[in-house]
């Protein structure tokens, strides 16, 4: 009798954590998407197609949208040719310095887009300080080449490539060797076998990454407002940024419009993957160790200088225009021993008071976003990977959607739903700094969730049992047996949660309001008012702490292998 109470005990405990969970992830993703798209066809309540027949029928949207889809697919299409290169030569050759140039590689994509795109605009232009200390700036008055559609193209190619290469390495992984030794056996030459074995295996990554470097491209907020919006060329992200930025909340029915049509866009190019990948069987029936490098005999040389000079020009470069540029009292002043000056550092860290407030704020949001995404990841994981049902893949497709889509698409929601103030309680969190944090545990849900699903793969439930024999229930279990056991995947993704929201600029940029700045806002703002040596050192201070914390996972060796992409 006993057994059977603590059993319906232990059952009770688990739905009703279970249901709480589903609540959470309902009110994160589900919500804000079924508000927006209820704002664009109901916006008072009744239905009316007002909002709809405005924004389809002005000939603004559909130039927007074609510049969207333009830099989009030009951006993924340079992303792809990059990432897909580096991989394979990473991937399959016997290169030597590979950990090395995999840090340096992976860099750019955790770098904030609108840090990239101003340490670009550093490189370039009249203005730029290298190019004067070299002696081989423009003449003043030129035009940057980058304030243009294949400027942004080519940053949104070099800001995405690392992700196309990470998904192509991933499956290059996997690759049996027995295959690749049965094609060197037949005679055929590593180019051969590259064309005709790897590359037909490798269709699902590749495809994937696509994909994601696409919906990327196609959200990005921060390369297309700072290349853009200079020359008047709007994609859809910056065109709603400045209906509302410049009309408020008037406009929300339109944008909300706006945003569901970004959304579409993004689930027809997820769509089109799903469609490309069930057409052919691309699973593979052996198994064996992983596959021996190809040797470049004479040619590794050239292959490894080709690929730290790519290095060099995709990131060195840029971060040193942008560290010289920070160095510079004002904008177009040549940098010498005379005019180097540490004041604008000095500036941004300790008078200006947005700049001070934003440092605070996005350290104590990133962090307080990545704590409690590992909190629910915890639980979350468990019932997802050991208790599977209909109903939790169901939950686990959900939790995706926020990251899945445009973070402008999640940044509309948000304001739509926390506009009015909260039934029941009457508190409002718009024009606070709770609808940002609110914001990032929505969208960086699933960088939390997915290394710790992928730490219960990797766990063998005895323990887990053996404490729920001895009658221990699953709160006392999730603290005292499991959580220590999936500690490093957790640690590594809050890291991942931390360093992408702490750069982050996409979903801040449409919520924040007075006092409640973030760093990729300040910056945004500074370079817009004109004050890119404020931009660019503020800017340098955000790489700074990135570079740190990437460093010291390779230094204490605490978070897991293969979670952190900069990792082996």
């Amino acid at each position: 009798m006993m057994a059977d109470t603590a059993g319906w005990r232990e059952r009770a405990e688990e739905t009703a954590l279970l249901w709480a969970l589903v609540a959470i992830v309902a009110i994160l993703s589900l919500l804000p998407l079924a508000r927006l798209l209820f704002e664009g066809v109901a916006p008072d309540g009744r239905f009316s197609t007002a909002a709809l027949t405005d924004v389809l029928s002005s000939a603004t949207t559909w130039t927007a949208t074609q510049h969207s889809l333009v830099t989009a697919c030009g951006g993924t299409l340079l992303a792809v040719l990059i990432g897909a290169t580096v991989a394979v030569l990473v991937g399959l050759t016997d290169i030597r310095g590979r950990n090395a140039f995999v840090f340096c590689f992976v860099l750019p994509l955790m770098i904030a887009p609108q840090v990239v795109a101003l340490a670009w605009l550093q490189l370039f232009g009249p203005s730029s300080t290298l190019l004067k200390l070299l002696g081989l700036a423009p003449a003043m008055g030129s035009r940057n080449p980058l304030y243009s559609a294949q400027g942004i193209m080519l940053l949104l190619g070099v800001q995405y490539a690392p992700l196309v290469f990470l998904t192509l390495r991933a499956g290059l992984r996997t690759l049996p060797q027995e295959l690749l030794e049965a094609g060197l056996a037949a005679g055929a030459r590593p180019l051969t076998i590259l064309r005709t074995i790897v590359l037909p295996l490798m269709t699902p990554p590749l495809v994937a990454g696509i994909a994601l470097a696409f919906v990327s491209c196609l959200g990005n907020f921060g390369i297309p407002a700072f290349l853009g919006i200079p020359g008047n060329y709007l994609v859809l992200p910056t065109l709603i940024y400045q209906r509302l930025a410049g009309l408020g909340p008037s406009v929300l029915s339109e944008v909300a419009v706006l945003s569901c049509l970004i959304g579409f866009i993004a689930a027809l190019g997820l769509f089109l993957q799903d469609l490309m990948l069930r057409r052919r069987d691309f699973r593979i029936t052996t198994t064996s160790n992983a596959m021996r490098p190809f040797e470049l005999e004479r040619w590794r040389p050239a292959v490894e200088i080709g690929l730290w000079s790519l290095t060099v020009v995709v990131l060195v470069l840029p971060l040193v225009a942008l560290l010289l540029s920070s160095l510079v009292p004002a904008v177009g002043v040549p940098l010498t021993a005379h005019s180097a000056t540490w004041s604008n550092y000095d500036y941004v860290l300790f008078d200006h008071a947005a700049a001070k407030r934003a440092f605070v704020n996005s350290f104590a949001l990133s962090a307080t976003a990545a704590v409690v995404i590992v909190l629910l990841a915890v639980p979350l994981a468990y019932f997802l990977v050991w208790r599977r049902s209909r109903l939790l893949r169901l939950l686990n497709l959900v939790a995706e959607m926020p990251y899945a889509l445009p973070g402008v698409v999640l940044a509309i929601a948000a304001i739509l739903v926390f506009l009015k103030p909260l039934p029941v309680l009457g508190l409002t969190l718009y024009n606070t700094v709770w609808i940002i944090l609110f914001g990032y545990l929505a969208r960086f849900l699933v960088l939390g969730l997915r290394p710790v699903i992928g730490g219960y793969y990797q766990l063998d439930r005895t323990l887990e049992e053996a404490a729920q024999i001895a009658g221990a229930r699953l709160a006392r279990r999730l603290v005292t047996i499991i959580l220590p056991l999936v500690a490093p995947m957790a640690t590594a993704g809050a890291l991942l949660v931390f360093l992408t929201a702490f750069n982050e600029l996409t979903v801040s940029a449409l919520l924040w309001s007075s006092g409640a700045e973030t760093l990729g806002v300040v910056v945004f703002s500074f370079q817009q008012g004109g004050d890119s040596t404020y931009a660019a050192a503020l800017a340098m201070l955000t790489v700074g702490v990135t570079i740190a914390l990437m460093l010291s996972t390779l230094l204490t060796g605490k978070p897991a292998r293969g979670v952190l992409p900069w990792r082996g």
